[in-house]
Formats: structure tokens, sequence, C-alpha cells
């Protein structure tokens, strides 16, 4: 017995180590993810086991409420400066000699408080329609909406009444006279001083300053009048503004304030409210900051919504930025302003001549203008400090254009004849507007009336292309080749060679080109014979007239498929576009 049981352990022992063994691999093996044999896969695991008993569920908690944070106001963004030099042009910044005032008190360093930077021109205007000269701050346009050309004609379908003569010099609608049309939003229309049968009518409002002292307020497609006019009682020559945000506010200057036999005005830059027709404030045109006591303004102003500022140039030499202080409260109807003016000063450095006749251009944070004496300038509108100046040759009056292009942004600009005597050159000029760098430039020969005060050169405004245009840019010579002749061309960006040219009556007022529903460009041009044209930009072809009875100084301007311009007929005329 003793002996066969150690036989028997002797055997057990092994086949024991033997299942331990065995168990142990395959433990080791399933640990490793594996089940003993690695050729065949793994079973995927359901997501969750199904429990055998459901557990009860707890009641889940009601959470406490998350306070609401108090929202931290978006800072705004400080604005990039433009890229601009200060040693660009034909002179650099830092050469010309400016003061800036706050009131009447000097101040250095002067830094705006808010940080202004517009937009490009589509986003100028809040509301429809054109609300300044050449429609905003680029003065690239003056045709707002669709149309349908069809039979290539024009009709007058509309005269106003006769605009009174202040004096025998100053008829009818002068220049620069473009209307404003503006399409009010209902709220708006509802709180202002508009006759019962419009307060309620969905229409569209022509507003044109007149050489008769009298702003009239017209409906587009009647020619009748929509509300009391405004009478200043002296000549308005350039073209106001309307508030682009589409507050009932209407910005304009005055062109004359002596009209013979005792009766004289003192000048002012006026801010009307188009709730009752009241003014709610003026800038004078006399200033003790100032060494010229010509006051006018003609230039037309521009309005930085956001910021609630203006800018305006007077022919005292001056350039105002005013911060307005807007209070409007479109529920009761009241508007009040408490205005703050900032004035700018400078010397010209290539002749001494001041006076600002041109509306300005504002592209981001710099503006260009250019004066009497022919200097271009560029100036930085929140520190109001010049960037470059540029020497135009001779007077400028036409508002420069500026373009913004993939290669670059580009002024366009063009001089009179006025202090170079009986004749001389009108220069029309392509300029890189961040450099102040000439790009390309050609000259006219034109005739001077010193006698007569009858400048030739140019005082339209040009016209830059688009479209199926976008190669040229248009101006209007005046003067040239004779004493009454013009000359209108078309020009090549790019180079400044001309495309076209037509020889025509001279015209101050600028052309506007505007596009069909198909998207050919026409254009408007007006003469100083008194007739429109109907044009293809293009080629120059006339493809129609319509007599307007006289000379045509002022700028039309077009709404969907109706023309507005005044003239020395002393009328205000609707044309329609067939």
């Amino acid at each position: 017995m003793k002996s066969r049981k150690g036989k028997a352990v002797m055997l057990i022992v092994p086949v024991i180590l033997l299942v331990v063994l065995i168990f142990v691999y395959r433990q080791f093996n399933i640990n490793n993810g594996g089940d003993g044999n690695n050729n065949v896969p793994s079973a995927t695991p359901t997501s969750e086991p199904t429990p055998l008993i459901s557990p009860t569920p707890e009641a889940t908690p009601t959470p406490s409420p998350t306070p609401t944070p108090t929202p931290t106001p978006t800072p705004t963004p400080e604005p990039t400066p433009s890229p601009v030099s200060d040693q660009a042009g034909n002179t650099s910044g830092d050469k010309i000699k400016y003061q800036v005032f706050l009131g009447t008190t000097a101040v250095s360093n002067y830094k705006s408080a808010d940080q202004i930077v517009f937009g490009s021109a589509e986003s100028y205007s809040k509301i429809e329609g054109i609300t300044t000269f050449r429609g905003n701050n680029y003065r690239n346009g003056a045709a707002y909406g669709t149309r349908k050309v069809v039979e290539k004609k024009l009709e007058i379908v509309w005269t106003s009444d006769e605009i009174p003569l202040l004096h025998p010099q100053w008829p009818g609608v002068g220049w620069t006279g473009q209307p404003l049309i503006v399409h009010w939003p209902e709220n708006v229309r509802k709180v202002m001083n508009l006759y019962p049968e419009y307060k309620d009518r969905d229409f569209v409002e022509v507003i044109q300053g007149t050489l008769g002292g009298i702003i009239y307020f017209l409906d587009l497609e009647t020619g009748k009048p929509t509300r009391p006019s405004i009478n200043i009682g002296f000549p308005i020559k350039g073209t106001p503004t309307v508030d682009p945000r589409g507050y009932p506010i209407l910005y304009t200057g005055m062109g004359v304030n002596d009209l013979g036999g005792g009766r004289t005005s003192p000048w002012k830059y006026r801010i009307f409210s188009l709730i009752d027709n009241s003014e709610i404030f003026h800038i004078p045109g006399r200033d003790p900051n100032t060494s010229r006591t010509w006051g006018a303004f003609d230039s037309s102003g521009l309005v930085h919504a956001e910021t609630d500022s203006l800018f305006e140039c007077g022919e005292n030499g001056l350039l105002y930025k005013v911060k307005l202080n807007t209070n409007f409260d479109i529920e009761t109807g009241q508007l009040s302003m408490d205005p703050e003016v900032v004035k700018y000063r400078y010397s010209n450095i290539y002749r001494d001549r001041l006076g600002i006749e041109n509306s300005p251009v504002i592209y981001r944070d710099l503006m260009y203008f250019a004066d009497n004496g022919g200097m271009l300038q560029c100036l930085d509108i929140n520190t109001l400090k010049p960037k470059w100046a540029f020497n135009l040759g001779d007077d400028t009056d036409a508002s420069l254009v500026l373009e913004e292009t993939p290669d670059g942004v580009f002024l366009y600009t063009g001089n009179q004849v006025d202090r170079q005597g009986r004749t001389g050159d009108s220069t029309v000029r392509k300029i890189n507007a961040l450099t102040g760098e000439q790009v390309w430039s050609r000259s006219y020969k034109c005739y001077n009336d010193i006698e007569n005060e009858l400048n030739g050169g140019v005082f339209a405004t040009p016209v830059v292309g688009t479209g199926d245009i976008s190669n040229l840019v248009i101006f209007s010579i005046t003067k040239t080749g004779t004493e009454w002749g013009g000359r209108l061309v078309a020009l090549d960006k790019d180079t400044g060679e001309e495309v076209w040219a037509k020889v025509m009556s001279y015209g101050w007022s600028t052309p506007v080109v505007f596009q069909s529903d198909d998207g050919t460009s026409y254009m408007i041009y007006c003469d100083s014979g008194g007739r429109m044209y109907l044009m293809d930009p293009k080629t120059g072809e006339t493809l129609d007239t319509v007599s307007v009875e006289r000379n045509v100084e002022a700028s039309p301007a077009i709404y969907n498929d109706m023309v507005v311009v005044g003239s020395y007929a002393r009328k205000i005329f609707g044309i329609r576009i067939k």
C-alpha cells in the first residue's frame, strides 16, 4: 500500500502542474485580448450589459438656476491705419503748416475721441436713394435703382413751378446743384411735415437746392410739392446732404451772401430738421481762425453714421469736423443736436490761395480734397494731420473720385484754367491715393474768359466706369478748341490714352452713368446749350436729346428710370428714360 500510494502521488503531481500551466496560459491570452487562438477574432462586446433587475431610478435633482452673467460690452476694435506714407506725393505732410482748433481755441496733438473709419461707397447710406453729391464717400455715382431701357429715348414728364430770381446773374439751379432723391422709411415719413396726401403714401422725394434760395421738396413721379419749401433767401450753389442714417436732417451751404441794394446775409452752413423745417444749428462762414473772409459753402458734406460725425469744407479755407451729438426719438418725433466743432486750418505750400469748393472724398480714415490754389491734400481724419500734398497746377473745384481696385486705390482729378492767363492747361490725372504718386496725366489747352470770370478746364466730376465700361474714366473739358467749345473724353484707366472723344458745347454739369437691367451702360450728359443727351459711354454715340431750355450747370441724379435736373430756365425737370 505504501509503495502504490507513493507512485500515485508521483503521477498526480505532474498532472496538477500540467493543469496549472494550461490554466495560466489561457489566462495570459485572455488578459492580452486573445482567446488562445490568434486567428479567431474576439466578439464585439455590447456597449452596455443588460442588468438582470432594473434598478429604481433615482430622482433627477433640480439644477440650481445658473445666474445670467452681466454682458460685457464688445470693445470697438482699433482701426488699422491706412497704409499711407507721410513722405508721399509732391510734398510730405510734415512740410504743411497747419493748426487744429476746438471751437476757437488752438489745440496741439489733436486726436479724435472716436476712431473713425468709413466703409465702402456701397455701405455709406442706410436709406434708399442719393443722399449727397455723387452719392457717397467715394463720389463715384448719382444713379440708384433699376430700369429697363428699350426705346433708348428721353421724355420730359414734368417741370416744376418757376424758381424765383434773386439776382440776374443767378437764375434757376447752378453748380453743382445736384438734387437729392430719397425713399424715406415709413416710420420716418410719419413724423415729418409732409402734406397729408404724402404722410401715408409710399413715395420717393426729390430735394433740390436752388439759386433762388429755396429748397424744394417734390414727388419724383409727378413733380408736385410734398411739403413746404425752405427759403434761406440767398442762393444755394452746391448740393445739400441728407443724413445717410435716414434721420430727418438736411445739411446745406449757401453760395452768395450779397444780392446788391443792401441785401446781405451772414455766411452760414445750416442744419435743418425735416420734422418741421426748423434750423437747428449753423456754422458761420466768417471765422476768426481764418484770414479769408469769403465764407461760402459749395461743398457737400459727409456724415459718418457710426460716430455721429459730419465733415464739411469751406471756401474760407477751413475744414470742419463736427461731433453732432444727435438725439432722434422716432416714436415721439423729437430731434435735437449739441454739436462740437473742430476746425483744421492750413497754408497752401504752392500758392497763396485758400478756399475749398469741391466735396471731400473719404477712404477709410483718409480724406482727400483740393483747393483754389491747386493743392491736393491727403488728411488723417482722426488726428487731422496732413499726410501728403500734390501740386495740381491751378484752381481745382471739381470733386475728386476714388476707385478701389485689386491693384490699388486711386484718385481721378482735373484742374481749371484760372491763374494761367487767357489760355492754359487743364490737366487730368490718375493718382495713387495711398502714395500720392501720379500714375498718368493728360493736358488740354483751354480758354479763360477773365472779364466774365468764366474759367475753362474741368468743373465736372470725372465718371469712373464700372461693368461693361470698367476700363474707362470720362472727363468733361470746358472752353477747349474754341471759346465756347467742349470736349467729352473717355480715357483708358491704365494708360490715360483717349479711347474716344466728342466735341460738344461745353458743360460744367457732371455726367451720370447708369446700367439697364441687362447690364448695358448708358450715360446722361447736360451742356451749356440747355440740352440733355442720352449717350453710349462705350463709344460716345448720342442716342437721344431733349431740351431743358437753358444752360445746365447743375448735375443730374437718377432714381430708377427718372432723371432729375435743374437749369438756368428757372425750372426743375423730371425726365423718364424709356
